[in-house]
C-alpha cells in the first residue's frame, strides 16, 4: 500500500465521529489483528521476552512488585505475562479505550503455549506461573479476571497524571508508544514517572523510532519521515498514527529533565541505512543530529531516579526492529 494513501485514509477517519472505532474495526477484519495468535506470540517472543531479559540483567525481579504501564493497546500482553510472572499490582494508562470485549481471556488463553518462556525468562517456577494461569482462567467473567490478575485498566486515562502514591512503583513501562506521543507529553511522562518510582524503581522502554508507514510501504525506507519539514509533516501525520519523529538523544535528554538517570541505552543503528545516508533527503531540522542518530531504528531505555544506586549496564547495538503497534488497515 502506497504510505500516502493510508495516511490520508487514517486522517479522514480520524476527524470523522466514530472514525476511530471504524479503524479498529478494519483491524480486526483485514489489518494486523486478523491473526489475534500471531499477533500475542510477536509481542511476547519479540518483545516481553527480550525486555524481560534486560530486566533480569538490572537485577529487577517483578514478583511482588507494583508496575505501570504506559499505553495498553489492543491487547493487554504485557500487563498479563507480568502477572503471570508473579506482579502484584498492574495499572495500565491509555488515553482512548482500545480494549474490545473479551480482549482480556482471548489473550490469556493465547498466552499459555509461552508459558514455560515466561517462566523462565523472569527466574521463576514454571509450576507456580502454570497455577497462575490456571487461577486467572477459571475466573467467571473479564472483570473478575483482571482483578485476579492484579490488573488496572485506566481508559480514558492519563499517564502523566496517575494518581498514584509518589515513590511507591517498582517499574514503568511501555512498548512501541514513547514514538506516538507530543514531545510535550513525553516531558509530563517522564515527570510522572520521577514522581512515582521509588528508590530503587526502574522504567523501562522499548522505543521504535522508525517511520511506521514503512511497515506498510516496502518502496521508502524506516528514515522516510525526516525529509520533511515540520509544517509538510503535520499534513501527513494523524491522531490515528501520530509520530513525533524524535531521536533517541531526544527520550534520554527527557529523562534526564524530569531527574531520572540513563542505566540502559541500547540503540539499533541499521547499516543498510548508514550505507545509503548520502542519497536520503533530510530537512535541515535533523541536520544537528549525528547520522547515527538519524539511521536508528529501535532503542531500549532504562532508567532510575537520579539519586539511586542501580548501576548502568553498557550500552549494545541491535538490529531488532520493533513492530509497530496495529494502527489502520
Amino acid at each position: 500500500m502506497d504510505w500516502r494513501v493510508k495516511a490520508v485514509a487514517q486522517g479522514l477517519l480520524a476527524r470523522l465521529p466514530g472514525g476511530i472505532r471504524v479503524n479498529s474495526v478494519l483491524q480486526r477484519v483485514a489489518g494486523g489483528r486478523r491473526d489475534i495468535g500471531a499477533h500475542v506470540h510477536s509481542k511476547v517472543v519479540d518483545d516481553w521476552l527480550p525486555q524481560m531479559a534486560q530486566l533480569r540483567r538490572l537485577e529487577f525481579a517483578p514478583e511482588g512488585r507494583s508496575l505501570v504501564e504506559i499505553g495498553t493497546g489492543w491487547l493487554p500482553v504485557f500487563p498479563l505475562c507480568f502477572s503471570l510472572v508473579g506482579a502484584s499490582r498492574c495499572d495500565s494508562y491509555d488515553l482512548r479505550r482500545h480494549m474490545a470485549a473479551g480482549a482480556v481471556r482471548l489473550t490469556l488463553l493465547h498466552l499459555e503455549r509461552h508459558l514455560t518462556a515466561l517462566a523462565g525468562a523472569a527466574g521463576v517456577a514454571e509450576l507456580r506461573v502454570r497455577d497462575r494461569f490456571a487461577r486467572l482462567g477459571a475466573a467467571p467473567d473479564e472483570a473478575a479476571l483482571l482483578r485476579e490478575a492484579g490488573i488496572a485498566y485506566h481508559a480514558p486515562g492519563d499517564a502523566t497524571r496517575t494518581g498514584l502514591e509518589a515513590g511507591r512503583v517498582a517499574l514503568v513501562f511501555s512498548n512501541t508508544v514513547l514514538e506516538h506521543v507530543p514531545p510535550e507529553v513525553l516531558e509530563g511522562l517522564m515527570r510522572e514517572t520521577r514522581r512515582i518510582l521509588a528508590p530503587d524503581g526502574l522504567a523501562f522502554h522499548g522505543v521504535n523510532c522508525g517511520d511506521h508507514y514503512a511497515y506498510f510501504d516496502r518502496t521508502i525506507t524506516p528514515i522516510h519521515y525526516l525529509r520533511f519539514s515540520e509544517r509538510a509533516w503535520r499534513w501527513w501525520n494523524n491522531d490515528i498514527l501520530y509520530q513525533n519523529r524524535l531521536r533517541p538523544t531526544d527520550f534520554v535528554m527527557a529523562a534526564r529533565r524530569a531527574g531520572l538517570r540513563v542505566v540502559l541505552d541500547r540503540r539499533g543503528k541499521r547499516k543498510d541505512l548508514l550505507e545509503q545516508f548520502a542519497t536520503l533527503p533530510v530537512d535541515e531540522a535533523f541536520r544537528s543530529y549525528p547520522i547515527e542518530e538519524l539511521c536508528c531504528t529501535s532503542m531500549d531505555l532504562a532508567l532510575a531516579p537520579a539519586e539511586g544506586a542501580m548501576r548502568v549496564l553498557a550500552g549494545e547495538e541491535t538490529a531488532r526492529d520493533y513492530q509497530p503497534s496495529p494502527a489502520g488497515p
